[in-house]
């Protein structure tokens, strides 16, 4: 039996809604075996994050390190990692590896506003992680600010997903969830073609965790063999489940239900 190996490098959200915990729940609901390394640790709940907490480099490097002299990872993604040393760590330690399928969702700000990326690290988000990454999954808000460019249209999406290519990613999927618009455009752009992926927008405030959500869903899938536009469409299908059926838990943005997907009748 072959075991399909799924890494998470990102932070922990004590709440249980986004970054590793929402990560390994994915992991695991897809059939995927889940591993993890902390960049950092959060004190979060549904009313936003109260605090945090980087690890020291080197505690990230050595979690890095046991995976890679013994498990192995068949895809990997990258969530919180916070500043500019961060990244430029993980991008060496991937490149030392050899690890392909690399999903990278470029954690920035928080649902209730908090920053999880300073700013000094969008440079080193450009020029060292974003060219070993096989499927980047922005934000509009963050797709304008890696392309510096100004998102007010589908031209405008186009664009900046092209952007995102020529910065060395192999496919860019850029979520539509922050626009007002009834329906959510999510479009997939792999260099060469685009495909606009069209649904239903769902009227709920539980939408915590789900960029982190998607993108793992999305690394399941790699780790499990499938190609990258497959990947992309069974992850959607995935973060659609968890958002039309919410768990109501919480007094803010609650998290997405990860279970929803395997329950559906």
């Amino acid at each position: 039996m072959k075991v399909s190996k799924a890494l998470t490098i990102a932070g922990s959200d004590s709440g249980g809604g986004a970054g590793i915990q929402a990560d390994l729940k994915t992991f695991q609901e897809l059939g995927a075996y889940g591993m993890s390394a902390i960049t950092a640790v959060t004190s979060q709940n549904t009313l936003g994050v109260h605090g945090v907490h980087p690890l020291p480099i080197e505690h990230i490097i050595g979690q890095m390190d046991a995976i890679g002299d013994d498990l192995g990872v068949d895809a990997l993604k990258t969530g919180m990692l916070f500043s500019g040393e961060v990244i430029n760590t993980v991008s060496e330690r991937i490149a030392h590896y050899g690890w392909t399928n690399l999903v990278v969702d470029p954690v920035m700000v928080a649902k209730g506003g908090a920053k999880l990326l300073q700013d000094e690290a969008i440079q080193a988000l450009k020029e060292s992680l974003i060219p070993l990454t096989t499927v980047i999954t922005p934000n509009l808000p963050e797709a304008e600010i890696i392309t510096d460019r100004e998102i007010n249209s589908l031209d405008d999406i186009k664009e900046a997903a092209k952007t995102l290519t020529e910065m060395g990613a192999q496919t860019v999927v850029i979520k539509g969830g922050h626009a007002e618009d009834e329906e959510v455009l999510d479009l997939f752009y792999d260099g060469i073609q685009f495909v606009e992926m069209r649904s239903p927008r769902v009227d709920t405030k539980h939408t915590h965790g789900t960029g982190c959500t998607f993108s793992a869903a999305i690394t399941a899938e790699l780790a499990k063999g499938k190609k990258v536009k497959e990947a992309v469409l069974e992850a959607k299908e995935y973060i659609r489940a968890s958002i039309e059926f919410p768990l109501g838990i919480g007094n803010g943005h609650g998290p997405t239900n990860h279970w929803a997907y395997n329950q559906r009748e």
